[in-house]
């Protein structure tokens, strides 16, 4: 698993490093891709493009650097939502929610074993200029969609809570509009009802959603489902921000750039070059997160690749993973900062490397494939807890080189053909 803080960016980031930049994104940044990451890349399939360039060759290089990050990728806020309305707690703790963990029981050691999501699968195929028709006629809808914004539906919720005509100075007092309308008394039930309704949650679910909500005491959103109330927050606060003037009408595309902020609370780090993006993310953010502009991480990025290209070759040759496991322990990066801010032990860590033996590492090769083995034989029985795990195994697969870098040691890409 990639070390360094966990980091959610847009499509706008990404586009603008180069694979040589990615490479060093990829090695000291841990990437959660939101859906909404995809979604904006693949309706790239449907943009009038640079000359000289398809829209197909667009696509393969965001999914080319992409791939380099080996990503997380995190659950689809929709789903995660309802499941919190049933009554499953769902982690806001800075850290992905990744789906489809696999349970398994070794010797006594319990563990969750989770493979590589569909999407990191289409991803190689998109890089590879591969497109299904069902992509391509999803990025076509997608467009279309964004043709137009639903100012109708947003004014009806407001209503629905019992917003007369809203009233901001600006996007701060927005915010804290939104945060009231959520959160105040007297208006509980419609507050989860309009929840419901943002999230398009049918009739049917809705009359299980109100039942355990009031059978558990018809609790504020905030105390029944965190996760659902900062969702609604960000809907309203877009909206709120439309009707008053503060976030602009006439750039439809500013839905999409909302809707990443429903994936704050799984990340430390938010990385964007969108100016909406700059001036609302940092009014969600909580003490131990941080809003960094793409232009300056690709800065600080483009830094680290002069410093790491005027090591020896010898050096180089032992893989980016081997001789750059940690971020340089002096001089003034950005990168550095976040490891010193968001993993404080890292330095204590780099002062005294764990030295493998090749029979010590033979040893973990042949156990994590045991219990690699034991996931996929099926965890029939078997419940876990993630916190009372005894072992997480994320299945990734990274390039052996990418731009002008290896990434992985010789001996690391030899056992990986073997296994």
């Amino acid at each position: 698993m990639p070390l360094g803080p966990i980091t959610i960016y847009d499509k706008s980031t990404l586009e603008s490093l180069s694979v040589d930049e990615a490479v060093w994104f990829s090695n000291f940044y841990r990437a959660n891709i939101t859906p909404l990451f995809f979604v904006e890349t693949l309706a790239d399939l449907e943009k009038e493009v640079a000359k000289g360039r398809t829209s197909e060759e667009v696509v393969g290089s965001i999914a080319n650097k992409s791939l380099a990050c080996g990503p997380d990728v995190n659950v689809y806020h929709g789903g995660l939502c309802f499941a919190e309305l049933l009554g499953r707690k769902v982690e806001m703790r800075g850290v992905p929610a990744i789906g489809g963990g696999q349970p398994f029981e070794l010797g006594g050691t319990r563990g969750v074993l989770f493979d590589r999501p569909p999407e990191v699968g289409a991803l190689e195929r998109w890089q590879r200029g591969e497109f299904l028709e069902v992509e391509r006629r999803f990025a076509r809808k997608w467009r279309e969609m964004l043709a137009g914004l639903d100012l109708d539906r947003g004014s009806r919720w407001l209503r629905q809570m019992g917003m007369g005509k809203p009233r901001a100075r600006d996007l701060a007092e927005v915010k804290a509009v939104a945060d009231d309308l959520v959160r105040r008394d007297g208006w509980r039930y419609a507050t989860v009802k309009v929840a419901c309704a943002s999230l398009g949650v049918p009739e049917h679910g809705l009359k299980e959603v109100t039942a355990r909500w009031e059978k558990v005491g018809r609790p504020a959103l905030v105390e029944f489902a965190p996760l659902t109330a900062h969702v609604l927050i960000v809907d309203l606060f877009f909206y709120l921000g439309l009707l008053t003037g503060h976030i602009s009408k006439e750039r439809p595309s500013n839905r999409v750039d909302i809707a990443y902020l429903y994936y704050l609370p799984f990340c430390m780090v938010f990385v964007s070059n969108d100016n909406l993006h700059a001036r609302c993310v940092p009014l969600f953010l909580g003490k131990n997160q941080e809003f960094i502009r793409g232009q300056d991480l690709k800065a600080d990025l483009c830094r680290l690749d002069d410093l790491y290209s005027a090591f020896p070759a010898e050096v180089r040759e032992q893989g980016v993973m081997k001789f750059a496991h940690y971020p340089p322990v002096e001089g003034d990066f950005l990168t550095t900062r976040l490891w010193d801010r968001f993993l404080p032990r890292w330095r204590e860590n780099a002062a005294k490397p764990l030295e493998l033996t090749p029979e010590t590492q033979a040893r973990l090769l042949a156990e994590m494939k045991r219990m690699k083995e034991a996931a996929e034989r099926g965890g029939e029985g078997v419940g876990i807890d993630l916190d009372k795990a005894k072992a997480v195994i994320i299945r990734r697969q990274v390039p052996a080189r990418m731009g002008k870098w290896r990434l992985l040691p010789p001996e690391a890409e030899e056992a990986g053909k073997e296994s």
